[in-house]
């Protein structure tokens, strides 16, 4: 614990609460695209701000456009880098918008983006905000609490169909149907308002024998849950495509998922890049054809030995990166604004 102010709000409350996940690879990965004065790079998921303090201080030529979607980690990040003045700016924003908060605040193509994604330390360690399977509390999840929908709201009324579907896609359970059965039966007699409540039913729904594997039995559903009332996967389908087009060529990109399904949609955004849109068998690959991206980890990197042992938290880290060599072709970029225009038609 620092001996400075550790009152809420304070720089060192940020500090203190919150231990980035590989900060230095994510830095060394960023640095080369940061070199010149007034380079830009963007902290999709600023959280507590740790990640943008270690860009700041070690890259004195970086300015930082910090984005969240929770006014309260706004608040924290904001007092810990008062200190660089206008070499940061905080957004409240989703991070899907990285396209409107470049055109606004940097003026153009940016030379760096950074996405720290899932739930924060700060939105585990906030008991109230029901994040955390481990303490009851109530059934909220927000990450931006001036949202209207919450945890309780999902399990209060969506119909069985919907609540099986969101817990088998978003958290890989196979006990989906029973449990979502379970829901409804309960919300029949009481409303769902408390973390606790649910905790107990799914260690009652979900068989003992199941239990030995795969953590925590109510893992899977609050993870499901949180991802519904955010519309994590939603988002995170439109934004790394948008951030990709926000790059500069020789800019870069750096990735941190924690599950598969994060992974899987940041995998394919930066596989489009870095392969040929060629159809196989011709002589000569067109120049329009040619990857407009580098991939600079090879598949996605892991937490080692050292960075398991400082932070627990990092051990289901999926880290990829990847360099603009050059604009996006125009007909893979039609193609990626029609398959996400399609998406929002279907919202």
């Amino acid at each position: 614990m620092n001996a400075t102010d550790n009152r809420p709000g304070t720089s060192s409350d940020a500090a203190d609460r919150h231990l980035p996940v590989l900060l230095q690879r994510c830095v060394d990965l960023l640095a080369p695209a940061l070199t010149e004065p007034g380079s830009v790079l963007v902290d999709c998921t600023l959280g507590m701000g740790g990640h943008t303090e270690a860009v700041l201080e070690q890259i004195p030529t970086a300015r930082v456009i910090g984005i969240d979607r929770d006014p309260q980690a706004l608040a924290l990040a904001g007092a810990r880098l008062a200190r660089f003045g206008d070499r940061f700016m905080p957004v409240h924003a989703v991070y899907d918008e990285i396209g409107d908060v470049v055109g606004e605040h940097a003026g153009g193509a940016v030379q760096g983006v950074l996405m720290d994604l899932g739930v924060s330390s700060l939105q585990l360690d906030e008991a109230e905000r029901g994040f955390a399977y481990a303490q009851d509390a109530p059934l909220d999840m927000r990450m931006d609490s001036t949202q209207d929908l919450t945890a309780a709201d999902v399990l209060n009324t969506y119909d069985e169909r919907d609540l099986a579907r969101i817990l088998r896609e978003y958290g890989e359970e196979r006990f989906a149907g029973k449990i979502a059965r379970a829901v409804v039966r309960r919300r029949a007699e009481r409303a769902w308002d408390r973390s606790g409540e649910l905790v107990d039913l799914l260690r009652a729904v979900i068989p003992a024998a199941t239990r030995k594997t795969g953590g925590h039995p109510a893992k899977r559903t609050f993870q499901a849950l949180r991802i519904e009332v955010n519309g994590e996967l939603e988002v995170l389908e439109r934004a790394v495509p948008a951030a990709i087009e926000a790059l500069a060529v020789g800019g870069r990109i750096v990735v941190e998922s924690y599950q598969s399904l994060e992974d899987r949609i940041v995998k394919r955004a930066i596989a489009q890049g870095t392969t040929s849109s060629a159809p196989s068998g011709l002589p000569v690959e067109p120049e329009t054809h040619r990857p407009y991206l580098e991939a600079l980890t090879r598949g996605a990197e892991e937490a080692d030995a050292e960075e398991l042992g400082r932070n627990p938290r990092s051990a289901s880290v999926r880290l990829r990166a990847a360099r603009r060599l050059r604009p996006t072709p125009e007909h893979l970029l039609n193609r990626t604004t029609k398959q996400h225009t399609a998406k929002e038609d279907r919202r």
